[in-house]
């Protein structure tokens, strides 16, 4: 069933004000630093929260005008919340049973379920027996088994250590691509989980949608700054001009505009930190176009076979090991920064970022 939303809600001083669709059979992410408004969104379809105005309709059903049982929601977040007196088989059973349905059906039902999630063999299992890659399967089977119509998933994989959550995230993809009619939303501080389980995305700020659009595209053309950042790449604002981006201070950054960017109006320069040449300061002079930019090492972090700098500037380098040790690079180590303009890409910036 395809969701449309529309919500205005205040919390003390904080106010939302929001509106999207979700068509059935697709995924949304949701995105946004804390305190942006996700978990008040959230809250909102659920029914844990109640808005000043809200219009919540899935199909032609008024989910506003409902009790949160009634709502024919599944929820999963970072927490499994599984009961710890329960099996696991009856902790996946208890949705059909809450429906109604038998308690030999109910466990048919929550067996068919783990068995989806690769969790069968825990049946007899309590959640404190199971790790938390298993009771995060077992959740997921949970959160199913009512057949929900619509889906709130809510930091799933935050929880869970470096080897349980890619597993969680395929299981996922798995399990939300082979039902073509519930909608599904999904909030995450995660790229890789908006990259790997959604349609489209939506980046809160201050309780207001600044970006939207399918998933790649946002994340490969970021308008604003924090969406550069979770999708780690780098981000210049400014206006754009005939050769790219001019910035407030007056510097200049060459780079290629794209399609929709108008000259004189705001507009991102944005970049790859992997694009980033890293040199001692004042050392030497480029030979083609480039952008040259002088600043200070602040951190040198571990990123997969990469070392990713951070600097002063605000903008970041991928360098391998050998080049660190070779620059002998150190928090406060004053470097230039050479960013060729092909790399460079300008793009028009929201409007209310």
């Amino acid at each position: 069933m395809t969701l449309r939303v529309e919500i205005e809600l205040t919390r003390g001083s904080f106010e939302l004000a929001v509106d999207f669709e979700v068509p059935a059979g697709t995924v949304l992410a949701i995105l946004g630093p804390n305190g942006s408004g996700k978990s008040s969104l959230l809250g909102s379809l659920s029914g844990l929260l109640r808005p000043r105005r809200a219009k919540i309709l899935l199909g032609d059903r008024d989910l506003n005008a409902l009790q949160p049982y009634d709502r024919s929601i599944g929820l999963l977040s970072q927490d499994p919340l599984l009961f710890p007196h329960l099996s696991v088989v009856d902790n996946v059973g208890f949705s059909p049973r809450s429906k109604g349905a038998g308690r030999r059906e109910s466990r048919n039902i929550a067996r068919r379920w783990l068995a989806e999630v690769d969790a069968a063999e825990f049946a007899d299992r309590k959640p404190a027996q199971l790790s938390g890659g298993q009771a995060q399967r077992v959740a997921v089977a949970r959160a199913l088994a009512g057949e929900p119509d619509l889906l709130l998933l809510d930091e799933p994989m935050a929880a869970l250590d470096v080897d349980a959550a890619p597993a969680i995230r395929g299981l996922l993809r798995r399990v939300l691509s082979s039902n073509k009619e519930r909608a599904t939303v999904l909030v995450t501080h995660d790229p890789l989980d908006a990259l790997a389980l959604a349609d489209h995305v939506l980046v809160l700020t201050e309780g207001r949608a600044i970006e939207r659009g399918p998933t790649r595209e946002v994340l490969a053309a970021p308008r604003t700054a924090f969406t550069a950042r979770i999708a780690g790449l780098n981000l210049i604002a400014g206006t754009a001009v005939d050769d790219g981006l001019r910035t407030e201070e007056g510097r200049r950054i060459a780079g290629m505009l794209a399609a929709d960017t108008a000259l004189g109006e705001p507009a991102v320069a944005v970049f790859a930190p992997s694009s980033v040449a890293v040199y001692p300061a004042g050392d030497g002079h480029p030979g083609s176009p480039r952008n040259i930019i002088a600043a200070s090492v602040t951190a040198l972090e571990p990123h997969g076979p990469v070392i990713r700098l951070r600097t002063d500037a605000g903008l970041a380098a991928d360098l391998t090991p050998a080049a660190v040790a070779d620059l002998r690079l150190e928090p406060g180590s004053a470097v230039r920064l050479d960013i060729k303009a092909t790399t460079v890409t300008v793009y028009p910036a929201s409007l209310t970022a």
